[in-house]
């Protein structure tokens, strides 16, 4: 009998190497799509996989065909034009009749391409051109957190873990249970002793001294069972299960005057995206709360969010007036941990900017866990810009940073959310 033995790399995934290959050749046309479905996609959607559209004419392969060439014998059934032996003239063109024609032959049709990409591949794809570390990517897309927890008693273990007052208990029943049968036959014992001595029985009466060296006897059994054995150690065990998350609020305010573009809408929604993921890698419940503002402030949904053409001029201070009203009337319990992102172009009237300190100052911060103002503008800082570089000296929970271009998203998210020294 012969037994084969598969030794070759992804024995179980064959098709995974090619897989790759076919990644690195349309890299361009599936980074187009994830750019599409991005657009088309809410925050808390973004982690899922994706169906890739690629046309046809962008993934075409040389293929064979067979031409008529040298001498053919057929026949066609119901011929009565030609005889055996006649020659028939070749037929003008070649092999490979062309693709893609079906039905009318006036319509061209070409089917597109599918196939679906991971979870891990989408998410690849959509941090590529923000020069995520592949490290940090894997962090963000999967991360699961224990603690430990008490889980009863061990017989063996490390010193340290040795549980006393378990221990004692043990050892306490221990005794109890060897010397049970003993101290009773001492009691037993010692109660006819003294039943003898009161009758007038002499102290060298066979029987009493009988009972003497039985009492003596089972006194020293007594004595000599331990006061704790090493079967009586106990040992506290831990063991490590998945840790319990509280629930967080994320706030997402967004300046929609005229002068924020589509382009830089876009950019805002990325670091939303990139925010998202961070929060969800230490809460199971989130909260996604979306406020756009111009002169006036509203809380809207995401499609509204990202995608309404209303504009107007900018007062920021409308945005921070809702934004403290939803925090105290459905966030503002103590179980919810609040994160405000805040994007804009860092246009604003003066005098509200003013406002806007004040208020982050003395009314917001004190409720949120985290603040971030991120501007968008390739130009020197605004105004408000100005008036929040104050606010980190009275909150260490405030940062702020500049986005001139896509690229930078990242850098300044990690910039926002690196781990401070302890």
């Amino acid at each position: 009998m012969t037994y084969l033995i598969d030794r070759r790399l992804q024995g179980k995934n064959k098709s995974a190497v090619n897989r790759e290959r076919f990644l690195r050749r349309y890299k361009s046309q599936i980074k187009d799509a994830v750019g599409r479905a991005i657009k088309g996609r809410s925050i808390t959607d973004i982690e899922n996989g994706e169906k890739v559209s690629i046309p046809v004419k962008d993934v075409g392969e040389p293929s064979f065909g067979h031409a008529h060439g040298g001498v053919w014998e057929t026949i066609n059934p119901g011929n009565q034009e030609y005889q055996k032996g006649d020659l028939i003239n070749r037929p003008k063109g070649g092999g490979g009749a062309g693709r893609g024609k079906a039905g009318n032959s006036d319509q061209m049709t070409e089917d597109d391409f599918i196939f679906e990409l991971s979870r891990e591949e989408f998410m690849n794809y959509f941090f590529e051109d923000l020069e995520l570390p592949h490290m940090v990517k894997t962090q963000l897309t999967a991360t699961t957190e224990f603690k430990n927890q008490r889980a009863g008693y061990n017989m063996s273990g490390t010193p340290s873990n040795i549980h006393v007052l378990r221990s004692l208990r043990g050892a306490l029943g221990r005794r109890i249970a060897v010397g049970g049968n003993s101290r009773k036959r001492v009691e037993e014992a010692e109660a006819e002793l003294e039943a003898l001595l009161l009758d007038g029985a002499p102290l060298d009466a066979p029987r009493v001294v009988e009972l003497k060296k039985l009492i003596h006897h089972l006194h020293t059994r007594l004595l000599a069972i331990p006061f704790i054995d090493p079967f009586d150690l106990r040992y506290s065990n831990r063991i490590k299960v998945p840790k319990p998350m509280t629930q967080a609020v994320m706030f997402c305010i967004m300046d929609v005057s005229g002068s924020m573009d589509e382009t830089r809408k876009d950019t805002a929604k990325r670091f939303f995206i990139l925010l998202y993921l961070f929060l969800k890698r230490a809460y199971d419940k989130i909260d996604v709360v979306f406020i756009r503002h111009h002169t006036a402030a509203a809380e809207v949904d995401e499609e509204e969010f990202f995608h309404s053409r209303e504009s107007g001029g900018t007062v920021v201070s409308s945005a921070l007036h809702l934004l403290d009203k939803i925090i105290e009337e459905r966030y503002g319990a103590g179980a919810w941990n609040s994160y405000v992102a805040q994007a804009s172009d860092g246009d604003n009237w003066d005098n509200d900017s003013v406002l806007c300190r004040q208020m982050l100052i003395n009314t917001i911060m004190p409720k949120v866990q985290y603040y971030t103002y991120v501007e968008i503008t390739d130009g020197p800082p605004q105004n408000l810009w100005e008036q929040y570089s104050q606010i980190p000296d009275h909150h260490a929970n405030f940062a702020m940073q500049k986005i001139v271009t896509p690229a930078d998203i990242y850098p300044v998210f990690r910039e926002l959310f690196k781990k401070q020294p302890k």
